[in-house]
């Protein structure tokens, strides 16, 4: 019996007010006075019946009803419920409790958890009345879930704000992009992978529009090999700026940032229960104030904080190690949420809610509770087995010498990464996607790039830029003739709209010649588009590049696995800090 239904109704805890509706299976709030949980605005309960009609019926014994009691009282069992099951309440199935949370993960922060406010408008009202944005312009995507595959950018920023943060020195810092998780999302929603980006990587910033607070808009000026972190904060950078960084370094679009400070770690740690954690040794560490034994523990509040903050503990003591146990933490947070001991719990559900949209600052695209749960939708139905965290391949700066201070991207290994994250290239075994690849849509495609090819010196081709860097159509034609011996190849300059990938276009009777172009290019056998009609004289066919051709010379097509070293781990994996 929650407070309400014993006669407390004043100052009552939220959070003691969701009750399990026995006709859905699922948990509901119930803050009306009349008891049922009422529809926003409508009058109507959640069982369709008038809420009017049902207040002119007094209460018994001073209880207030939930959906399904009446019948109870009455002798009846509720329809589909046997009547020895009267006067027990119907356990809610595990798949239901899981479909009603809605999960979003986030960074070092933690993983956020959004719940629906079920009808309570003033509960909606207090969510979205958390949460702060940021206009990041045409940085970002206008729809909560786009269509296909998508890109979140996490952001745990250094800024000292809130209560207890200031003694970690630095305080009046504007916080840069000290944490940076770039989570992608697969176009059949049953994957993810979750990229973590160096704070210490040397890369270049573009130009970046920002929004002023009279209106205006600044142009912050782009810089060259700088640090990654000083793409936010820094002379007056936002979140856009380093959406923008994100995009020019990998060629993925970032639809969305999510965003917060020292707090988040703090407050959704403690929101739900605690993130166990696992040490292959004992740390005390005076700097970062951790302390604790060889083997599991559970950490929340400060004690999370300093977990996810000591460098000094684990490892060559660098940045890239204290990425692992970042990961290390994220993962677990997720395993936790997904935990029936929290999805069990209204309690936690709330505070869990609450905790994560004070703690988020967020692009203007999924700025409102609305907006996040409907992407939360999406999320919470990623397994976490399908999850996979990994971090950009990194070697030591080599313009530092023996100094190893900071890091640049592996010129092969994060060229390969970023290509199969453009292909939409699954880091996981999933079972639907080893289905697809037998199927004969994907057998098909195969089949075209069988056959005999033509020599480069008979290969007709026009090349398009349909996407791509300006100026990309003659980089190709300059270097297929110059490099490859493709002496009949010609830029037809901008192609007349975009296409999402590279694409050759050719027909039957110059399929040898595709298969040649494909060798050189590294052309997927889905980039292959056959047409019906043979090709008659000295007619070309039309390759159009699209926004994943990164450079001549640098294969188009992704990887079927990837690079070998790779840092990687499944978000369902509990791995020891070392």
């Amino acid at each position: 019996m929650d407070a309400q239904s014993r006669g407390r109704a004043d100052d009552v805890d939220p959070a003691d007010q969701w009750v399990l509706n026995p006709e859905t299976g699922t948990y509901e709030l119930r803050l009306n006075p009349s008891g049922t949980q009422s529809n926003s605005g409508t009058g109507r309960s959640s069982s369709g019946r008038s809420s009017t009609r049902r207040t002119e019926q007094p209460e018994r014994s001073g209880r207030r009803e939930v959906p399904g009691q009446r019948n109870r009282r009455a002798g009846k069992a509720p329809a589909g419920e046997s009547p020895d099951a009267q006067g027990r309440r119907k356990r809610k199935p595990k798949a239901a409790r899981k479909k009603k949370v809605l999960l979003w993960t986030g960074g070092v922060m933690g993983f956020v958890l959004v719940v629906g406010a079920g009808g309570a408008y003033w509960l909606y009202q207090h969510f979205n009345g958390n949460i702060n944005t940021v206009d990041v312009g045409d940085a970002g995507s206008k729809s909560s879930v786009p269509d296909g595959a998508f890109n979140i950018l996490v952001i745990g920023t250094d800024k000292r704000t809130g209560a207890g943060n200031e003694g970690y020195g630095d305080a009046g810092s504007e916080g840069h992009a000290d944490t940076n998780i770039l989570f992608h999302v697969s176009a059949d929603r049953t994957n993810a992978t979750a990229m973590s980006i160096p704070r210490d990587m040397i890369t270049d910033i573009p130009a970046c529009p920002t929004k002023q607070k009279d209106g205006t808009t600044k142009t912050v000026p782009g810089e060259k090999n700088v640090r990654f972190n000083t793409s936010l904060g820094q002379e007056g950078r936002d979140p856009g700026c380093t959406m923008r960084t994100v995009k020019q370094l990998t060629g993925l679009t970032v639809d969305h940032f999510m965003m917060a400070d020292f707090n988040a770690v703090k407050q959704l740690s403690s929101a739900v229960g605690g993130v166990k954690v696992c040490l292959e040794k004992p740390v005390n560490d005076p700097k970062s104030h951790l302390k604790l034994p060889a083997g599991q523990s559970v950490v929340k509040g400060e004690q999370a904080l300093a977990f996810v903050r000591t460098r000094h503990s684990f490892g060559n003591e660098s940045d890239l190690d204290r990425i692992k146990q970042q990961q290390q933490f994220i993962g677990s947070m997720i395993r936790q949420m997904k935990s029936d001991d929290t999805l069990g719990s209204p309690t936690k559900m709330y505070g869990l809610a609450d905790a994560a949209t004070k703690a988020l600052t967020v692009d203007s695209g999924i700025g409102s509770i609305k907006k996040l749960t409907d992407l939360a939708q999406v999320l919470g139905k990623i397994d976490a087995k399908n999850i996979t965290f990994a971090t950009l391949p990194v070697i030591d700066n080599p313009a530092e010498g023996k100094k190893h201070i900071t890091v640049v991207p592996d010129p092969t290994k994060s060229d390969a990464l970023f290509a199969m994250m453009r292909a939409d290239t699954s880091l996981t075994e999933v079972k639907k996607k080893e289905a697809a690849s037998k199927s004969a849509a994907d057998a098909e495609q195969a089949a075209r790039l069988n056959g005999p090819r033509a020599k480069a010196s008979d290969v007709r081709v026009t090349v398009l830029n349909g996407g791509a860097a300006a100026g990309s159509a003659g980089l190709m034609v300059t270097w297929l003739q110059n490099q490859q011996s493709v002496l009949k190849s010609s830029n037809g300059s901008n192609a007349p709209q975009k296409v999402p990938a590279t694409v050759l276009a050719y027909a039957p009777n110059q399929a040898d010649q595709a298969r040649k172009l494909a060798d050189l290019l590294g052309l997927p056998a889905s980039a292959l588009k056959p047409g019906t009609k043979d090709a008659v004289g000295k007619e070309a066919m039309v390759l159009t590049l699209g926004p994943d051709f990164k450079q001549a010379g640098t294969p188009i097509g992704a990887p079927a696995k990837a690079p070998e070293g790779i840092q990687k781990v499944e978000a369902d994996k509990s791995v020891c800090a070392k």
